[in-house]
């Protein structure tokens, strides 16, 4: 599973894709979660693609350019210090979409 994590500049967004890395693999899942730029979700390779609160309204053309379900993640999302609560929305994001995620990396 790859999961990419954007805000506008990739900087807040690394630190809520290594808490999510450290709850998956706290989990036994081997997710692969990176932080980028808007443009980073229109380059594919990504199953999840989270965007940061700041960016909602952007979704639509987030959406438009992922080939990957979307989510626009809370506002308090940055609080989320065990990565769990991230976790449980990608978990959600997958089950919503169907998309396979137990054992991929």
């Amino acid at each position: 599973m790859r999961i990419l994590v954007v805000c506008g500049a990739g900087a807040s967004s690394t630190f809520v894709a290594q808490r999510l890395r450290r709850a998956a693999e706290s989990q036994g899942l081997a997710w692969d979660t990176v932080a980028g730029m808007e443009r980073a979700a229109a380059e594919g390779g990504h199953d999840v693609v989270l965007i940061g609160p700041h960016l909602a309204d952007r979704l639509p053309a987030i959406r438009a350019a992922a080939a990957a379900p979307v989510a626009v993640l809370p506002a308090d999302i940055f609080a989320d210090r065990d990565g769990e609560r991230t976790l449980a929305i990608v978990r959600s994001l997958i089950a919503a979409e169907g998309t396979p995620s137990e054992g991929r990396s």
